[in-house]
């Protein structure tokens, strides 16, 4: 299938099988039973009223070596997964400058430029990575602008679909951060601003500031300390990007814990425990844009896959 030249909308028929396979418990079967446009079964996301996406994307952290620093071990294999995942109906790409550092967005581009038409690929500035054990925030308005010309340059591109900042500096005023990213959007170089790791006070510190299409926390079953934020997006029509949408590392041990409950609901429905976390976070809010991530082929499919996976009012109200 060629990436730019079948439309992932004329095809939304093939959903219909995939269901099916994944009602019997195959997660392999159903991705191939997508012919390419599993994705799609997630439904569509419009982002700062211009950029139409599915509502599952994929998350480019973990392409990179160990410990999110320097080159995968497999490069041919971090590259295949970025192009399975756009052959598979992705069209939300999300990364950042700090993941590799540079690693990333570089890999991207080695992968997929030229980029097919509707890929969206977001990227995020303000947090410098001084070893692999450090990530320090850096929201200096010099710092951003170089990061962003950095991004550009690296993406193989005239103009960022999506820049978000990474998370807020202590020591430079918000409002300094923000309004580099305006100065970069007016010059042509950003499309939408977005924001990551902000609280509801600062969110809405940031949206008097500028219009923030945006949100990007860790939010998963087990960890719900955005609520606030969330219920800000959905209210607005703002995308709520959940980061580490899986619970990887989740202190929900609770044995009747939301998690546990999770689980047992996949137990059911002969579906991994990632599968039904994407589901969960799906049927969770209409503006939640999961993007999981990884380093595998096979994990990339068995993922997208929980993309027609459809939770009953039931099932959420079991989860609670």
């Amino acid at each position: 299938m060629s990436q730019g030249d079948i439309s992932r909308r004329t095809l939304l028929a093939a959903s219909g099988a995939l269901l099916t396979a994944i009602a019997a418990g195959s997660a392999r079967t159903a991705v191939a039973a997508s012919a390419g446009t599993a994705a799609d079964a997630a439904g569509d996301l419009l982002i700062g009223g211009d950029l139409r996406v599915s509502r599952l994307g994929f998350g480019a952290m973990r392409v990179t070596g160990d410990g999110i620093w320097g080159a995968p071990r497999d490069p041919v294999e971090a590259r295949r997964v970025l192009q399975r995942a756009v052959e598979l109906g992705v069209d939300f790409i999300d990364t950042a400058d700090a993941y590799g550092p540079g690693t990333s967005e570089e890999l991207i581009a080695e992968a997929l430029h030229p980029y097919p038409a509707g890929l969206v690929i977001a990227t995020k500035g303000g947090i410098t990575r001084p070893s692999r054990e450090q990530w320090a925030p850096d929201g200096r308005p010099e710092h951003l602008r170089a990061a962003c010309e950095a991004s550009l340059k690296r993406l193989r591109v005239e103009r960022i679909d999506l820049y978000q900042l990474h998370t807020i500096d202590p020591r430079v005023p918000l409002e300094d951060s923000i309004g580099e990213l305006v100065r970069l959007q007016r010059d042509g170089k950003i499309r939408h601003i977005g924001v990551s790791n902000f609280d509801a006070e600062q969110l809405a510190k940031a949206r008097r500031i500028v219009k923030v299409v945006s949100v990007q926390n860790r939010y998963n079953v087990a960890d719900r300390a955005s609520d606030a934020v969330l219920q800000v997006c959905q209210r607005d029509g703002i995308a709520f990007i959940p980061w580490r949408p899986l619970g990887e590392g989740s202190t929900d041990a609770a044995a009747d814990g939301p998690a546990a409950r999770l689980a047992k609901i996949a137990e059911r429905r002969a579906l991994s425990m990632p599968q039904a976390a994407i589901a969960w976070a799906l049927a969770r809010s209409p503006v939640m844009l999961p993007i999981p991530g990884t380093s595998k082929v096979a994990h990339l499919e068995e993922n997208v896959a929980a993309a027609a996976v459809k939770l009953t009012a039931e099932e959420m109200n079991e989860v609670g």
